[in-house]
């Protein structure tokens, strides 16, 4: 099984991550939600370095010492207590990198991450109905499913919906041999 490890985006990964952004839609069809400032990695870098308490991405790194793509955060409240806060994770792969095991190893690497470094109980990620092999790679990195959000997500003209996963903090860890 592929194996990767997470860090903070740094700046020489900003070339890359532009690239990654120029993608179009034949490139990325579930990831494309429209074309980015040719300056926009920059400017987060410089903002905020791609990490805060409420959103934040980490470089995907091979074993090869290659940037693979980026997994990240955002905050979520369902209700109005500190203690009804979850994040949706969601990973972003570079096409060479895609197709061979590194998403599921993110996707796990990013929850014991996020477990070990807040007191979160609850990730979400979503993924569209039609994204079978990201479904795939949840599931394998330990999400289970919950169920399908209709009309969810507006993308590429017209409105998709998304399978929802979770996984939770004491949820068993996934086998990824």
């Amino acid at each position: 099984m592929a194996t990767v490890r997470l860090r903070p985006i740094q700046a020489t990964d900003l070339d890359a991550l532009a690239d990654m952004t120029a993608e179009g839609p034949d490139d990325d069809p579930f990831g494309f939600f429209g074309f980015r400032a040719a300056n926009s990695a920059q400017r987060r870098f410089n903002a905020d370095g791609f990490i805060t308490d409420n959103l934040g991405s980490l470089a995907v790194i091979t074993d090869d010492d290659e940037l693979a793509g980026t997994v990240g955060w955002f905050a979520l409240q369902h209700g109005p207590s500190a203690s009804a806060r979850a994040y949706n994770v969601g990973i972003h792969l570079r096409a060479a990198h895609r197709g061979r095991g590194y998403g599921t190893a993110a996707q796990d690497e990013i929850a014991k991450y996020l477990f070990a470094n807040t007191l979160v109980e609850r990730l979400e990620a979503s993924t569209d109905v039609e994204n079978i092999a990201e479904q795939r790679a949840l599931v394998k990195a330990g999400y289970q499913r919950e169920g399908v959000l209709r009309h969810a997500q507006f993308r590429a003209g017209e409105w998709h919906d998304l399978v929802m996963y979770s996984r939770l903090r004491g949820d068993p860890a996934p086998s990824l041999d």
